[in-house]
């Protein structure tokens, strides 16, 4: 095989592969040189090129999110590193390991005019696990160091000075790596390289020191105890924010579906059903809150204990509930951290989800509670009033949506963008098959497309994702790359702009209105498909899209993309008045 001659980079690659870290995403540079010589010239190793960094690190962290492992973003010293920040602060409040390696100049090249040079060290201290600075070599370029850092050979042996750059480096490798690894956060890992950069060897000159992980031991639980103050009360909620699917049993699902005490809120990207379960939690609360007994409902939904799991939560009107309407218990389930969303958080119980629920559920007796049942009454009824809804609205956001989940395959692998889009998912019972995906660590629409392609290349199923307008365009470089699969496919709801914000307070037609905060455009991706050689079809009326939807799911030679035009001053005026046509189930009953 063939290694850089630089020792630091030897040993990063040996790092990376005792650790079993093997999806790497580089985009292009000089000063990164030697990481590539050290991935690309190593079969164990999948790289993957991309261009636009930005891009690059959502599409890694789309990797990460399929393989529940780290994934490596390489790239070139400057401004190219702060292109991932937005991954990276999605990755920390998703819990999930991106690594970031980071090629800079020397620490003289750095503040004294030298080009494509930033402070770099510590550059993301506020949402990253961990970062690493590693020393610059001592062997490597000494004719440089004794110019500008004669201080660093000192009066030690070279052989001996190097030694010592190996230990210090070999220790921040293993515990960047080893944090990465155990806490599902992201990683910085900073290496100043001095030229030359592209010189190759066929025999490593260093072996690293290698220390493994320590799988972390779950705490001692009283379970009796748990369920004693469980079994006292009369009315239990549980919700669950994201979810990975397949990871919770259904023995699980049934003993907490069969409690009448108890009511479970799905969100969408939870990926857990059931029959008694509640998908819809903005159909449940949003309605309510403009009635005249509006706090009278509100304090029967009011649950004693609230136990959640799961990670962040889409639904702004569950976190306006449980602040205003808090729980005298709230548990969270996570091995790793625990939020205080609803302002009352009183224990973090650090196990898997599915363990704990495994060994606590067995020890709870279901209650004698009209809890369920007044709620799940509710329920039948709003989702039989949204039937009636969907029949007499016109063609808009809300329509097309509900037309694509009802003829969406099973067993699809559904990426959904911010923000918008993933609302609109909110609101109906998507099929039990599919699995569900979306970033709500930040809730940002500037990764979606590049999250889901890269997500789409370690998934088993064919990959679709729902994407509005702006978080499309906005991330159209994602489509500029050699890796999207055949099956992919994309459905974008165009309203010309941020209809989303047609729907908040505040709002008013104006020219400023339009131009700064809905955005209208009147842009098209038909060139975009053309250029990155996607199939392109449109539509802009129900009857074409029942038409076309069976069809755009068939499997071909090229990846397609399916444009939905709807009316961009309708949209939001319909989705309000569904809010308002379901609301006659909770008057009078």
């Amino acid at each position: 095989m063939i290694y850089s001659s630089i020792p630091v980079a030897q040993s990063i690659a040996q790092h990376f592969k005792a650790k079993k870290i093997k999806n790497i995403v580089i985009s292009p540079g000089s000063r990164n040189a030697p990481l590539t010589i050290s991935f690309t010239e190593d079969p164990f190793f999948k790289c993957f090129s991309i261009v636009d960094e930005r891009c690059a690190a959502f599409f890694a962290l789309g990797i990460a999110q399929q393989s529940l492992e780290p994934v490596v973003v390489i790239c070139t010293s400057g401004s190219a590193l702060l292109n991932y920040y937005p991954a990276i602060a999605e990755a920390f409040y998703s819990d999930i390991p991106l690594v970031v390696l980071s090629a800079d100049r020397p620490v003289y090249k750095i503040d004294v005019g030298d080009g494509q040079t930033i402070r770099q060290d510590n550059v993301f201290h506020r949402h990253i696990g961990y970062s690493a600075d590693l020393r610059q070599d001592i062997s490597h370029a000494t004719d440089r160091i004794r110019r500008y850092r004669p201080e660093w050979l000192g009066t030690e042996p070279p052989e001996v000075l190097q030694r010592q750059v190996q230990d210090y480096n070999d220790g921040e490798l293993n515990k960047a790596l080893n944090l990465a690894i155990t806490s599902k956060l992201p990683i910085h890992i900073n290496v100043r390289l001095e030229e030359p950069l592209y010189n190759k060897i066929e025999t490593p000159s260093v072996q690293a020191n290698i220390v493994t992980y320590q799988e972390q031991l779950i705490p001692e639980i009283d379970y009796k105890a748990l369920a004693a103050d469980w079994n006292a009360s009369k009315t239990k909620m549980v919700l669950v924010g994201v979810n990975w699917p397949d990871t919770i049993d259904q023995k699980v699902l049934n003993l907490m579906a069969d409690d009448p005490s108890v009511i479970v809120l799905t969100e969408t990207t939870s990926n857990l059903h059931h029959p008694k379960f509640f998908p819809s939690i903005d159909s449940l609360i949003a309605p309510i809150e403009g009635l005249g007994n509006s706090q009278e409902l509100f304090e029967k939904l009011q649950p004693e204990v609230l136990l959640t799991f799961g990670g962040l939560v889409v639904s702004k009107k569950i976190k306006a509930f449980l602040r205003e309407y808090q729980p005298k218990r709230h548990w969270h389930i996570d091995p790793i951290r625990a939020f205080d969303t609803f302002f009352c958080l009183s224990r973090h119980i650090k196990m898997d989800a599915n363990d704990f629920l495994k060994k606590f559920l067995p020890n709870t007796i279901p209650a004698e509670s009209s809890y369920f049942g007044f709620w799940n009454n509710k329920k039948i009824a709003y989702e039989a009033r949204r039937k009636d809804y969907l029949g007499e609205i016109s063609f808009c956001d809300m329509k097309a949506f509900n037309c694509v989940i009802e003829n969406i395959p099973e067993d699809t692998h559904l990426q959904l963008a911010n923000s918008s889009t993933v609302r609109y998912a909110q609101l109906y019972d998507l099929p039990t098959s599919l699995k569900v995906f979306c970033n709500r660590g930040t809730s940002g629409i500037d990764g979606s497309t590049s999250t889901a392609i890269g997500a789409s290349l370690y998934s088993t199923d064919a990959t679709v994702l729902i994407t509005g307008d702006l978080g499309f365009f906005y991330d159209s470089n994602a489509l500029w790359n050699n890796y999207v699969r055949s099956d992919f496919r994309i459905i974008l709801l165009n309203n010309n702009g941020g209809g989303i914000f047609r729907i908040l307070p505040g709002k008013e037609d104006s020219k400023n209105f339009e131009t700064y905060f809905e955005t209208v455009h009147g842009l098209s991706a038909k060139h975009l498909c053309k250029m990155y050689d996607f199939k392109y079809q449109k539509v802009s009326a129900l009857s074409d899209l029942n038409a076309l939807l069976p069809n755009f799911f068939d499997k071909g030679t090229r990846p397609k993309l399916l444009e939905i035009n709807t009316p961009r001053i309708q949209n939001n005026k319909i989705l309000l008045g569904y809010f308002d046509f379901i609301s006659s189930v909770f008057i009078n009953r």
